[in-house]
């Protein structure tokens, strides 16, 4: 087995160990706060929380590790996880899960984004949407059977049990990495460019483009995943029913993560985006119209299609632009905006909660999502062109 493949597989099962345990929780997350007295508001600070340390502290990891190296942050991240992961069965309050999801949103920013760049560092030009494409697959696996294996032990064995489970999953993956995981040079040892100063990376047309697209599509998935949990009860679907709703979602992004970057290796990213962004839209405002298990799993599954075609066309255009001004700097950007979204969705979503319904949540995500794509997309087609082209900002 050659080096680039043995490091893929590492990161790869490390990546869906560590997503599998936070998918465990995801459905049942939003039942847990809402059991300790939290208001709609408080259940979108309390997912906020994690998205808003993730934001905060992305850039600057990804920056460091550009400059010296990613496995220590990698191993870092994956302890903190296994540790805060108990700290979810102690906490008594509100405000206790709040302080732990912040801490957790933190380790999280040292985890995925850097294990990202990592295989952006891997892939060879002309095959950058393919080669992250296949590594996405372990991120949505994980992610996906999370929700179903959470729904199952919820059922039989107590909210505590996925928490526990949690943990566990993250010290095998600390494991992992600790054990087989080399050190990538930082870029001072390692006779690459100069970097690129902040300013000049968020000054080039391209950057801005791709950041945005990723923060609106996140808005949308964001309003879904926590959201959802408290729509269904409504329409008598249980939590185990969530969970295999979700898990179908997420597993349709894993099953046309490879075919679709492929596709958009050849040229059609920006079109892919576009198509992408409005499914998922517009499949979230059809989530009120929902009356039974199967509809509801209908609308979740047409909202995984529109972001699997989404996705592996960001992703390809994200790496692209990290060749240039440094993987991990891109990557920490790209989960940055990802985390903006997330911090938006819940918060907005909330509010909206509180003041109207439920309901209306995702009708005005919906009518936002697509809105906002549309004119997106006329405003910055010509700079995302232009990474397509040539493959540089």
């Amino acid at each position: 087995m050659n080096r680039d493949k043995r490091l893929f597989d590492v990161l790869f099962i490390s990546v869906f160990a560590a997503m599998l345990g936070l998918g465990i929780v995801g459905p049942l997350l939003p039942i847990y706060a809402n059991n300790l007295g939290a208001t709609g508001l408080w259940i979108g600070i309390i997912f906020s929380g994690f998205a808003a340390a993730r934001a905060i502290f992305m850039p600057i990891v990804g920056r460091l590790s550009d400059e010296s190296g990613r496995k220590k942050f990698i191993v870092t991240g994956l302890f903190a996880y296994a540790v805060l992961s108990l700290g979810y069965v102690m906490a008594g309050s509100v405000y206790s899960l709040t302080a732990v999801r912040f801490l957790h949103g933190i380790a999280s920013a040292m985890v995925v984004p850097i294990a990202m760049a990592y295989i952006g560092d891997l892939s060879k030009r002309g095959e950058e949407g393919a080669y992250m494409a296949k590594f996405q697959v372990s991120f949505f696996l994980g992610l996906g059977s999370g929700p179903l294996l959470g729904g199952v032990l919820n059922d039989a064995f107590g909210f505590s049990s996925a928490f526990y489970a949690m943990a566990g999953l993250s010290a095998l993956s600390f494991l992992v990495i600790v054990a087989f995981l080399p050190e990538t040079e930082g870029r001072s040892c390692s006779g690459r460019k100069e970097r690129i100063s902040l300013r000049g990376v968020y000054s080039q047309p391209a950057v801005p483009a791709v950041l945005a697209f990723t923060a609106l599509n996140a808005i949308v998935r964001g309003a879904l995943l926590v959201f959802m949990p408290l729509f269904a009860p409504k329409i008598s679907v249980v939590p185990g029913q969530v969970g295999l709703i979700l898990t179908v979602s997420i597993f349709l992004m894993a099953i046309f993560q490879v075919p679709l970057g492929r596709m958009a290796d050849r040229g059609n990213a920006t079109l892919m985006i576009l198509a992408g962004s409005i499914v998922s839209a517009a499949s979230l405002a059809l989530v009120p119209a929902s009356t039974s298990f199967g509809d509801l799993f209908l609308v979740a599954s047409a909202n995984g299609l529109g972001s699997a075609v989404m996705m592996p066309a960001l992703m390809a255009l994200t790496v692209k632009l990290g060749k240039k001004i440094g993987m991990g700097t891109s990557m920490g950007a790209y989960n940055t905006a990802m985390s903006l979204g997330m911090i938006t969705a819940p918060l907005l979503g909330g509010l909206v909660m509180d003041a109207f319904s439920i309901e209306a949540v995702f009708l005005l995500g919906g009518v936002i999502g697509v809105g906002a794509t549309i004119a997106l997309y006329l405003l910055t087609r010509r700079a995302l062109g232009s990474v397509e082209a040539d493959g540089s900002p």
